[in-house]
């Protein structure tokens, strides 16, 4: 398999950089076997069946993006920082610029949050905050942005908007510097539409890192190593999983970061509890030992995530599913709209 395997070509005003509203008037393909129809979101209710599981990933995105201040002498200059992941003394981070920076230094980002640089590395550093626990919580929620993805922050800044818009409605553990997106889509009302319908959720949680938007640079795609992200599937979980399993009823996670997740946990051939860093690495080939189908939006050429869905769909599928979704103006990525893909 080859990188270029998973490139296509994408027209630009196809990419979306708002969500739909309401969540559930986004666009849905449904992608059964070899058919392929157009829905929306809201369909979901008649589309899943009394029994299915529904695998939510509640992780909660930090506002991971700061700006801030540092100071040689009477010289202040400012510096950019984008959080990674949680350290045991602090944060990873990005800066802007990176090699201004001096280890020692003392950033500050407000009146009340402020951090020093512990260490330093030729991609990014260490940073040591001057709070923790809830004051540190409070104090990043009001200095910080949402770290919305490089393809629409290229094209405008992070707003009042986004701070809903990129978070989903069931989000409870806060650590991830991206969203799930594919779980941007549910708002209450269908969720308890879906309850009602006799749908089954069961939530996970998969701390979604910036990573995610890494571009693969090896063209033998077999080659690539994954970024490594924290999650857990508790023993409720993976009991409530398994026992779905062991029914006949279908587990379907919703978006490729719960689906990563349950297949990690479930490696062995049986769901069980687990806790901590996954770096499991998705494509064609891999045998699939939870997941029955898969709700998720539409990838980036020849990025892991393309090679997830052709690994449960089928390389040919795929491209059918993504030139579908083309000539009829879906919208892609983050803020785009869904699939839901049942092989």
């Amino acid at each position: 398999m080859k990188l270029s395997d998973f490139d296509f070509e994408l027209p630009e005003a196809l990419i979306a950089t708002r969500p739909a509203r309401p969540r559930s008037s986004a666009r849905l393909l449904l992608a059964k076997g070899d058919q392929i129809s157009d829905h929306h979101v809201r369909d979901l209710v008649e589309i899943f069946q009394p029994g299915d599981v529904l695998v939510l990933n509640n992780t909660k995105v930090i506002p991971a993006r700061l700006s801030g201040t540092r100071r040689r002498g009477e010289a202040v200059a400012k510096v950019e920082i984008t959080l990674l992941e949680a350290t045991p003394k602090g944060w990873r981070a990005l800066a802007k610029p990176l090699r201004k920076v001096l280890t020692g230094e003392e950033i500050v980002f407000s009146d009340q949050l402020s951090a020093r640089v512990l260490a330093k590395t030729e991609t990014d550093l260490e940073l040591g905050f001057n709070l923790t626990g809830d004051d540190f919580d409070v104090a990043l929620a009001a200095a910080g942005q949402m770290p919305l993805p490089p393809y629409i922050a290229a094209k405008r800044a992070a707003d009042a908007a986004d701070n809903d818009d990129y978070q989903t409605v069931f989000a409870r553990h806060a650590g991830a510097v991206a969203a799930p997106t594919a779980s941007l889509h549910f708002d209450a009302p269908l969720l308890e539409a879906l309850h009602a319908r006799g749908v089954e959720f069961v939530e996970v949680t998969l701390h979604v890192g910036a990573g995610t938007f890494l571009p693969v640079k090896v063209e033998d795609v077999t080659t690539h190593r994954m970024h490594a992200e924290w999650g857990e599937v508790t023993e409720a979980a993976a009991a409530r999983i398994a026992t779905a399993k062991a029914q006949g009823r279908r587990v379907i996670p919703v978006g490729t970061t719960a689906l990563r997740l349950i297949e990690s946990a479930g490696v062995s051939g049986q769901i069980t509890p687990w806790r901590g860093p996954t770096d499991i690495f998705i494509y064609p080939g891999f045998p699939f030992q939870v997941a029955d189908a898969l709700m998720t939006n539409f990838h980036l050429p020849k990025s892991t995530l393309m090679m997830l869905v052709s690994a449960l769909m089928g390389k040919d599928r795929i491209d059918r599913i993504y030139a579908h979704a083309i000539s009829t103006g879906y919208r892609f990525f983050s803020y785009g709209d869904a699939s839901l893909l049942i092989p």
